[in-house]
């Protein structure tokens, strides 16, 4: 059963051109999820369904899944990719969010959930948020644009000391202060509204030799974790969501691309009392795999057992 949903308000946001994703550590996700015919797994993201795909086959017959995802753009890809059938539930939810959904779905615990914390390809294509600068469009960054302010409404009356905190301590830019300054000051003269405009002032701002990353991919990833409240949410996740509805023996499996989400997920895990981890250090990548997605370069994963 898919249960897709409703398309929210304005434009439904669509990707221009199709983009190809890969799903990261893809082989080390299905090992530490362990997965058996009969079980009920939730992916926590379910994107374009490319780890839930794999999973389905896992649990058939018997199983069910539950794919679960902020963005509708994300849920109607799942939905062609994954197809109808009745052991697949679609919801337009957080994961943080889980009770909501399980609860209308008289599930009263699952054996499973998986969490991949990373954009897809579809995302950074998608010329009507700006997640991926390159593609251009409204300064958005939201994955549910039903809720919260967009990025450009943040930038716009955010001060210095507010936009330095959000840059240092989501995106680890060494030159937050002074890129903070720079949007202040070029916002009096036009507002910062577009994903292009705010990539020229990071630019402009930010001193010394270019390498293969754009000085903008630490800024948009702050400003993204800040108007979606990401941090808020993994934690709700693993410090009472995700104890609740994992059933005794059950497995909970996050990839995360940020250090703070490691040091939330691998903290979470150290509460011996609730887990047992499955990683005492985070899977990453294969040198081949790193070369065919560059995406897994950063990509930790951390699983645990439920006790």
């Amino acid at each position: 059963m898919t249960d897709t949903p409703a398309s929210p308000s304005g434009p439904s946001p669509r990707p221009a051109v199709r983009a190809v994703h890969i799903p990261v550590l893809l082989k080390e996700t299905l090992a530490a999820l362990d997965l058996r015919p009969g079980m009920t797994v939730v992916d926590g993201t379910v994107g374009a369904g490319g780890h839930s795909r794999k999973i389905l086959e896992a649990i058939r017959p018997g199983g069910t899944l539950i794919g679960v995802d902020r963005d509708s753009m994300m849920l109607r890809l799942a939905a062609e990719n994954l197809g109808e059938s009745p052991d697949v539930v679609l919801k337009q939810s957080s994961y943080a969010e889980l009770d909501a959904v399980l609860d209308e779905l008289a599930v009263p615990a699952v054996d499973r959930v998986l969490v991949d914390l990373g954009l897809s390809s579809d995302q950074l294509a998608d010329r009507e948020r700006g997640f991926g600068f390159k593609a251009g469009g409204p300064l958005d960054l939201r994955f549910d644009v039903r809720h919260g302010q967009p990025a450009s409404e943040l930038l716009r009356t955010a001060d210095v000391q507010q936009l330095t905190d959000i840059f240092r301590d989501y995106g680890e830019d060494a030159n937050a202060h002074r890129i903070a300054h720079a949007i202040v000051q070029g916002r009096s003269k036009s507002p910062i509204e577009t994903a292009e405009q705010l990539a020229r002032v990071v630019e402009q701002a930010s001193p010394g030799r270019r390498g293969d990353t754009h000085p903008a991919t630490r800024v948009f990833q702050a400003l993204r974790i800040a108007v979606n409240e990401e941090l808020e949410q993994l934690k709700r996740l693993l410090g009472d969501v995700a104890p609740r509805r994992i059933r005794s023996g059950g497995r909970l499996v996050v990839i995360s691309f940020h250090s703070l989400e490691d040091r939330y997920v691998k903290d979470a895990f150290r509460e011996t009392e609730r887990w047992e981890p499955l990683t005492k250090k985070p899977v990453t990548g294969t040198p081949t795999e790193e070369r065919l997605n560059p995406r897994s370069r950063s990509a930790k994963l951390r699983a645990a057992v439920r006790r």
